[in-house]
């Protein structure tokens, strides 16, 4: 069993959000891929769309660790993740590529008409991350700079991030966190308890508890 897994639900009720702070910090150098998304996050089936952003961890050194996330938009599924010392793009890129591995070994591999959609920091509007983007087998989306509106199922998934799993009394963590191997064991954790059903039938019906959550932030996602 996952560390903590077994008490998170029971913990983890009435826990308050907590406000993200501003990581986003764009290239003016760069160009941008145009925003094929619009604020629309609602679709119809997997592989549609998959929408990233990253956030910060601050260790008890003061230092900061950066968790990047890829999430389908279908049913708020986490799909990729990966934790980073700096902010250079191999991160985030690192959890593009998880995302679409994870997905050929399920059967249903990206095939070109994905869309990836991210705010317009740096990481993302790299050359770098575009190719790696396009050799996953999407598209390329930006919205624009650390705008919550244009990337909200993403900040979305932060906000439980940081609420469930990163807060002093969450029951994913054992203690400080005094370096970036602490993250990600405890990101893993959280990650594998979130993509968890909790059962065929239930209070929410049997639904992946990730939509759930999701549609209680007003959000309109596919069906789980």
């Amino acid at each position: 069993m996952h560390r903590g897994a077994s008490h998170a639900g029971q913990r983890l009720a009435g826990v308050r959000r907590v406000k993200k702070v501003r990581t986003t910090v764009a290239d003016p150098a760069a160009q941008r891929a145009p925003d094929l998304v619009d604020r629309t996050f609602a679709v119809d089936a997997p592989n549609r769309l998959l929408v990233a952003d990253f956030t910060y961890v601050r260790l008890v050194t003061g230092v900061f660790v950066y968790t990047a996330f890829v999430v389908d938009a279908y049913a708020g599924r986490i799909l990729g993740w990966a934790c980073s010392t700096t902010k250079h793009s191999w991160f985030v890129e690192s959890a593009i590529r998880q995302a679409a591995a994870l997905r050929a070994r399920e059967g249903h591999p990206l095939a070109g008409s994905t869309i990836h959609h991210s705010d317009a920091g740096s990481q993302y509007t790299s050359v770098h991350c575009g190719e790696t983007i396009m050799l996953a087998g999407m598209k390329p989306s930006i919205g624009t700079v650390g705008d919550a509106y244009d990337n909200a199922l993403a900040e979305t998934i932060i906000g439980l991030y940081k609420t469930e799993a990163i807060r002093k009394d969450s029951p994913f963590r054992t203690g400080p966190l005094r370096s970036v191997h602490d993250v990600e064991h405890l990101t893993a954790d959280w990650v594998h308890w979130y993509r968890a059903p909790r059962g065929a039938v239930g209070s929410n019906g049997g639904e992946n508890p990730s939509s759930v959550r999701c549609r209680g932030s007003g959000l309109k996602l596919g069906a789980a």
